[in-house]
This record gives C-alpha cells, structure tokens and sequence, in this order.
C-alpha cells in the first residue's frame, strides 16, 4: 500500500510535491514510484487546524449562556470538531488514511506540527497504522528527497503532541473560565464590555500597563554636572567630571574647593588610545530577525513571522520558527561553499576572513528540533529577486546579510580616553576613529542611530596645555519609554527580570518567558484585536479597556508571568516524558474553582472608568430615530431597534472602521444626528484618522467638518 503523507497546509504540500514526479488529484497529489517510494505515495494535507475543539455549549448546553452560577466550565471528556468549511479536506484525508499501512506527519517541525497532525489522525478513528516524522528544515528539493529517505518514528513526536494538546487545553479552560467569569462581574459594574482573560495575554498585557503608570507616574528630577570646554592646539573637546549631585550648591562647593572660577588653563594628564573590535552578529532567531525588522523597517513581528514563513515556502530560508542562533556542520558546509555566490546576490564581494567554523555561530550541541535562520543552497535568481515584495527582499537581505558577516572581518576602531587636570579635578573625555569597517561594511547602507555616532577628538598630546571654560550643567531625569512594538517580543522573552521571587526569575529564564518563539507575535495581535493595547507609529499604549482589565487582575496570579512560568515548566516536561497531562489538567481545575471562589470579594470594593465606553446599566440606549416607538437596545455585537420583530430594520454597528462605537455615540446619533468628533477610526489603508459621524436616512455617513 502507498504511505499517505500529511502536509499542514497546501502550500507545504506543494513544495513536497515538487521533489517528486507527481498527478495532482483532487486534494491530494499522486507520487509516482520513485528511490524515496518505490510503491508511490499520496501527498494530502490539512489546511491548519483542521479539527478544533469546540465551544462550551457544544459540550454541555447548560454553558450556553454566560452565568457566574454555571461556572466553572471543566468537560469531563474535550470535544473536537472539523472546522468550519473544511470538512471535505478531511473527508479525503480519512479516506487515504484508511486505505494505507503507513502515515508520515509532514507538518511543521514544532509543537503546533504535532498537534494539527494528530488531531486530524485521532480524528478519523483510524488503527493500527505506522507512523514517521518526516524532519527537515528546508523546502529544497534536495533536502526533502534526503528527509524522506531517513523518516524518523514518533516517539518525540507524541510527546510534543501531547505536550501541545495539554496546553491547548489549559488555554481554552483558562479562557472560557476567566473571561467569563471577570466580563461578567465588570459589567456588574456598568461597564458593557466582553473581556477575554489568556493564560499568555493577560500577563502581557499587564507588564505593558506597569510600563505605562511607571511613565505616568514618573517625577523628574534636577541634578548637576560639571562640564568643561577645552580649547587644545587642534580643535576643541569636551568632558565631565564624576558625579552627579541633586544640589546645584553641591556643584558650586566642588568648584570653590578647587577654586575654579570660569576660564583655567588645564592640563592633559592622561592619553590612551585602545585598540578595539566588534564580533560580526550572531545568526538570526526569530524573536531576533523580529527585533530587528521592526526596529529598521517598524514591521511587526505579525508581519515579519508571516513573511519569513512565505520566504521559507518560496524556498529561500530555513525554517523561521527556530529559537536558536547556531547551525550545525553540515548548513555550515554548504554555506562556505557558496559564499562567493551570495555575495553576488547584494553585489557586496570581500575577502572571506576565515572559512573554518567558529563556535560563535556553529554548535550542534546547541541545536535542537531547528537551526538558525540562514539562506538555503537555492541562489534565487535576479527574477527571483525581483519578483518579491519589498518586504520579502528586506528579510530576506537582513538573512543574506547576517550570514555573510560570519566570513567577514571584525568591525575595528581605536578608543581614545582623555583626563583633563584643571586645579586638582579630572574632566574625562572619549573618542572613537574608525580603522576598518569590516563585517559593518555589508550594512552601511543603514542610517546610523544618533546613539552610535560617538564624538571625534581633536589630535592632542600628553601635558599639552588647553583653555578651559568650566560650567555647572543642569539636567533632569527621564521617564522610561513606552516599548515599540518589536520591544514586546525582547520583554515577554526576559520578563523574569520583572518578577522578585528568585526562583520564578528562574524558571522564566529557563522556560524562555511568556509564550514561545512561534506564538509571540500572535499574542501580541490577539492583544491588539482584543482592543487591551494601540500601536501608533509603532509606539504601544495601553487602551482605556486594557487598563480596567489590569485594574481587575491586579493582585492576581492572572496579572503575574510567574504562574505561566510555572505553567510552562511543567508543559515542557510533559514535552519529554517527565510529566503528565492528567495531573497537570487537574492543577488548572483546582486554580480555576480556586479563581471563581476568589475574584468576586477581590473586585468589591474596585471601581472601573471608561471615558469611551462605559454605559447605563440598562440596555436602552434611546428611542428609534427611524420608526419612532421601539427603542435602540445595546447587544452584544450591535445595537437594534426593539421593534424588529415589527419590521424596524434600524441598527447600529458595534464597531465601525475598526473603532468601537460607545452607547453615548449611539445615542447622540439617535438624538442629534451627530456625534462629537471620534478619534482612532481606521481605512482600508491602515491609516488611522478623526472625524464626526453623521445618521443619514438610518446610515452612518463620515464627516469631516
């Protein structure tokens, strides 16, 4: 019988077929018998998640309805369902499974691989079949022909699937649990809004709310420093004195003991001049490749992982969703072999400094289920090249690039530390001349950051004699920045550092934070969706909703990275065999019942605002302005007219140009015709712009006036 191979989607499918002699079928392609299959096989594929679980109600009607008293929601048994729209995939790939000896799980080489795997296999009921990993980390032709001739058994395979399975489940009786549980009880409160409570987001979203009250509430304070202007043979420098003092008396005091009195002559007392160097990069991760997109281009990490996964289908990269920096001998063997070849491709040639691996870059030992992201041995050609995106030739430069600069030569400069004497107090000055740009040389089209420009010396000499002019500076103290939207990825990766419980500092430097390399960015757009943060000119702030969110959980584990950390920990031994989905599953339960006993005392006495979105706690809003008599009811996506059943067509959209649209703007439309002016709706282009609304003949028209 022909081995039936599961791709996860059919791209993935597509790229596997192109290594072989294939006949397209209808959700299938036929593999012609080959070294790889001498019977032939069937290449399917799934289109993601083709089998999910379902929702509450599906599991027990009485979960229907959004009640404190039918909480908590724990299934005796999880149910699953083929997802909407895709049950004639699945309809193909049982019927294939069923006829064959053999299954290959050809899916994503991680955890969510795994889970979408089995779950479309478990799905179909199907027994006694042999199953192989196949395990690769490039689309080429040749690597897929080589990973299909050494499938792997699924021994590792399972446990990342039962690992993937448990924390599935833990999320969604978090999730159905905790957002119904605090949406409930805040609207008890007169705020009408849903609130979806993760295991991942909600401590997300408050470390970005602890960052917003430490800007708020952040006092400046003065201090003073000594600051000397030096006027040498060959130009002029600057430099400080140690220390900063909070009293400008303090500075004077300084001055006085050294009885310095505006214009000194000083003396050079020390000249030393170091030679240094900067190590070429390491190799590209992708919470890395993600910092630094945003950081040069703003793209956000949503964006940066969904084009690096269409350049790893176009066959350009090696697998994105990697969290290592390393590479194995082998990548490194063929990269070397090829590097005159990609130097051509940024038309960048140099003298490759060494062609001998260096631990820096190439370790197996560091290498796990993935490697470092690098180009493939595929050299696109100039159509390849200028058929993509500008966004798809960004990343894929920024990869070129990275790797290239491990074969180049160390960025070297000369530092130059200058103490200048004048009456006894030192004044201390740096410098830094350029000798060769090396490895920084395949960037320099990039526009230095202000930070990295360091001032230049003038050429001076040991006890040369200089002008000094000596003044007391006055400075203030600065508030944090808000995190750009790349910075989310670093801070939910080292958030330890936030946390003061020693050991839990541990475990989420061990677990690697909140999230994994492959879910980050979609924590952050789920957190965006949910309305809890806006990016602006890639600037995050919390939103009105995010902050009583935060307010809610505040005190709670809910709000802390330490019981994901914890959470996470026991996840990754399930992950290899030291731990067990049942007595994990039930500890959720026991916090769970524990979270439901818990936050209706804690939420008593707190009190919620909303500017945009409180409302009365009854649902009318204000009499229909079209029909008259029924009255403009706020429901869950929309606001209605009570007398449809009477024919009243009159509704209102919840959210409108992606802005949500408050009970008083309803009701200013319904009463004057207008609102105020609202800011924050969003085009079709994904600007963000202000204007009023108008209610013309029962529609929502835009003005600008």
């Amino acid at each position: 019988m022909k081995p039936v191979i599961v791709a996860e989607k059919p791209s993935q499918a597509k790229a596997y077929a192109d290594a072989f002699k294939v006949k397209k079928q209808e959700g299938f392609f036929d593999v012609q018998p080959c070294e790889a299959f001498p019977q032939g096989a069937y290449i399917t594929w799934g289109i993601g998640h083709l089998v999910e679980l379902r929702d509450p109600k599906s599991h027990n009607p009485k979960w229907t309805k959004w009640s404190l008293q039918t909480l908590p929601i724990l299934p005796d048994e999880f149910q699953f369902q083929i997802a909407k729209g895709k049950a004639k995939q699945f309809g193909i790939i049982k019927k294939l499974i069923f006829e064959a000896d053999t299954v290959i799980n050809a899916c994503d080489v991680d955890r969510e691989g795994s889970n979408i795997f089995y779950s479309i296999f478990d799905y179909t009921r199907a027994r006694n079949k042999t199953i192989k990993r196949l395990w690769i980390n490039s689309l080429e032709v040749d690597e897929v022909r080589k990973g299909f001739m050494q499938l792997q058994d699924n021994r590792k395979d399972l446990l990342m699937y039962e690992e993937a399975k448990a924390r599935q489940m833990s999320d969604w009786l978090v999730g159905m649990n905790g957002s119904r549980l605090y949406t409930l009880l805040i609207q008890q409160k007169g705020i009408r809004e849903v609130f979806s409570i993760g295991r991942v987001q909600s401590p997300t979203v408050y470390l970005i709310y602890q960052r917003a009250l430490e800007i708020e509430r952040f006092v400046p304070e003065s201090f003073f420093e000594l600051e000397g202007t030096f006027k040498a043979e060959h130009g002029s420098y600057k430099g400080k004195a140690k220390g900063k003092m909070k009293l400008v008396e303090e500075a004077q005091e300084i001055l006085n003991k050294h009885q310095i009195d505006g214009f000194l002559p000083g003396t050079v007392k020390q000249l030393k001049t170091e030679d240094k160097k900067i190590l070429p990069p390491k190799l590209h991760a992708l919470s890395t490749i993600q910092a630094t997109a945003n950081r040069k281009w703003k793209y956000s990490p949503a964006k940066v992982l969904s084009t690096m996964q269409t350049l790893y289908e176009k066959k350009l990269v090696s697998y994105p969703r990697t969290d290592t920096q390393f590479i194995t001998p082998n990548e490194f063997s063929y990269l070397v072999n090829q590097v005159e070849a990609y130097q051509q491709l940024i038309q960048q040639p140099f003298q490759v400094a060494s062609r001998n691996p260096s631990k820096r870059y190439v370790d197996s030992s560091k290498v796990q289920e993935h490697y470092a992201i690098i180009p493939t041995k595929k050299i696109p050609s100039e159509k390849v090249l200028a058929g993509l995106s500008r966004e798809e030739r960004n990343l894929y430069e920024e990869v070129l690039r990275t790797t290239l600069a491990m074969f180049h030569s160390d960025y070297l400069y000369k530092e130059t530390t200058v103490t200048t004497d004048v009456n006894g107090l030192a004044f201390f000055s740096s410098g830094k001349t350029e000798t060769d740009k090396g490895w920084k040389a395949l960037f320099s089209n990039e526009k230095a950051s202000s930070s990295a420009k360091e001032p230049t010396l003038p050429k001076l000499t040991l006890h040369e004699q200089v002008k000094s002019k000596v003044e007391i500076k006055e400075g203030q103290t600065t508030p944090p920045k808000p995190y750009t939207e790349g910075q989310l990825i670093a801070m939910m990766k080292t958030c330890g550092k936030f946390v003061e419980d020693a050991v839990d500092t541990e475990i989420l430097k061990e677990v690697e934070g909140l999230g994994t390399e492959a879910t980050r960015s979609g924590i952050i757009e789920t957190i965006k969706r949910h309305g809890y943060i806006e990016v602006k000119r890639n600037i995050v702030s919390i939103t009105e909703k995010g902050r009583v969110l935060c307010e809610a959980i505040e005190g709670n584990l809910l709000a802390s990275p330490s019981m994901t950390a914890k959470w996470e920990a026991y996840l990754k031994k399930i992950g290899t065999g030291n731990g067990s989905s049942e007595l994990f599953l039930g500890s959720i339960a026991k916090y769970l019942n524990q979270l439901i006993q818990d936050v209706p005392n804690q939420l008593n006495d707190k009190t919620f605002h909303m500017t945009t979105e409180t409302f009365v706690s009854r649902k009318e809003v204000a009499t229909c302005p079209t029909c008259k008599k029924g009255t403009i009811l706020s429901r869950k996506n929309f606001y209605g007219c009570s007398g449809y059943k009477e024919g009243c067509k009159q509704t209102f959209p919840a959210t409108f140009l992606k802005k949500r649209l408050s009970a008083k703007h309803i009701d200013d439309l319904c009463t004057k015709g207008r609102t105020d002016v609202i800011k924050g709706f969003v085009s079709k282009a994904g600007k963000s712009f202000n204007a009023k609304l108008t209610l013309i003949n029962g529609q929502l028209k835009l003005d600008f006036n």
